[in-house]
């Protein structure tokens, strides 16, 4: 990761473990001060307290995506302790009900939505007054390969990812003329929390067989390798060096630079 973010603020949702702790080390090892921001007050403690003895900045913040007053007074906090964001990552997920619809329960549904679309939505209405103001501002969501495809009984993650891609696609398309870029990717396949708990869901292993499968082929060391993959595209997004593929869905295995050149840009 040679791209530096001296200067900038980060505010990332989810970043007390897996993913959103990944992603804000990557951002504070490049020069970024970083919002850690979740639910889980001990853990993002941990990931803030971490950033600071590798020599970064970094405040821990609780913040419910789902709630706008709870997302409000988060940013405003960073605001005042750091500076006002102007990059955003919005990481925070759940798996949600695993079934075919009309087994699952709609309420567990629905709450999938909300934390993933509503909070990044409520996130990203949240930063963009002050990427406005500054003309410029990036907004990176996780998104996942799910969201590409038909994934039979597991369409609370499935649809919520794909609404993030669509989200993605239309920040862009609405605020790229004011200097804000918006990516949505797809981390790949890095064992988390999450993984865990699929790993042990007696659903998971009912209706979701391929994803168990999955997981269950994936080693500690390839995992940490996708792990450095996701940390420094994270960073490359932050820094800019793939602007010109903003407003759109990115692999986090695929070529970027091969796929800027044949786009006419430059890496």
């Amino acid at each position: 990761m040679s791209a530096r973010l001296d200067g900038e603020v980060a505010f990332v949702t989810g970043g007390g473990r897996g993913l959103g702790r990944g992603m804000a080390e990557a951002l504070a090892q490049a020069g970024a001060a970083v919002a850690v921001t979740a639910r889980s007050v001990g853990e993002i403690e941990a990931t803030a307290a971490a950033i600071e003895a590798a020599g970064g900045r970094a405040i821990a913040i609780r913040c419910d995506v789902t709630d706008r007053a709870s997302v409000e007074a988060a940013f405003a906090r960073t605001r005042e302790q750091l500076s006002a964001p102007t990059l955003l990552v919005n990481n925070a997920g759940v798996q949600g009900p695993l079934g075919p619809i009309g087994d699952v329960d709609p309420a567990g549904w629905w709450a999938a939505q909300q934390v993933h679309v509503l909070g990044a939505l409520h996130c990203i209405t949240a930063a963009l007054p002050a990427m406005l103001a500054a003309g410029r501002g990036r907004v990176i969501t996780v998104a996942s390969q799910a969201g590409t495809f038909v994934a039979p009984n597991a369409s609370a993650y499935a649809i919520a990812k794909a609404a993030l891609i669509r989200l993605t696609e239309h920040v862009d398309a609405e605020r790229r003329a004011a200097g804000i870029r918006a990516f949505a990717i797809q981390p790949g396949t890095i064992l988390t929390d999450m993984s865990a708990q699929t790993l042990s869901s007696p659903d998971a292993r009912s209706h979701a067989a391929p994803l168990v499968a999955l997981l269950e082929n994936v080693t500690p060391e390839a995992s940490e390798a996708a792990m450095r993959k996701l940390q420094a595209l994270t960073v490359d997004l932050a820094s800019g060096r793939f602007d010109a593929l903003a407003g759109r869905y990115l692999d986090v295995d695929w070529d970027l630079p091969a796929l800027l050149a044949a786009e006419g840009g430059e890496a």
